[in-house]
């Protein structure tokens, strides 16, 4: 067997050897990067923390943005549809399994219907 020759493999060419050498090129390459690197950062300590204009960082919690204060404005587009189907949501898992029988069910009987 020869492992330089390449590899015809009905969808392209498999060549070890030259995927090989990429390998070993972008090895060396990123050694390079990591090498030219700052060597005086100190994992855990002041460096670690982010800048923040030299401000104190706030509590998590201050910072906190809610989903939905995020999904505000599709919550109220979409209101009608979400006061109906909320409390329907009652997280077990055996509810779920019911109703994706019906509506399946009730998708085999209307695509039965018209065909």
């Amino acid at each position: 067997m020869d492992l330089t020759a390449p590899v015809l493999t009905g969808y392209g060419i498999w060549a070890p050897v030259a995927w090989l050498a990429a390998f070993v090129a972008a090895t060396i390459v990123v050694y390079i990067l990591w090498k030219t690197g700052e060597s005086s950062y100190k994992k855990g300590t002041e460096q670690g923390r982010p800048y923040l204009s030299g401000n104190a960082e706030p509590e998590k919690g201050a910072v906190h943005i809610r989903a939905s204060n995020l999904y505000w404005g599709f919550l109220q587009a979409l209101k009608g549809y979400y006061d109906a189907i909320v409390p329907m949501h009652t997280g077990v898992l055996t509810d779920y399994m019911v109703w994706f029988v019906a509506v399946t069910a009730v998708l085999l009987v209307i695509i039965g219907v018209l065909s």
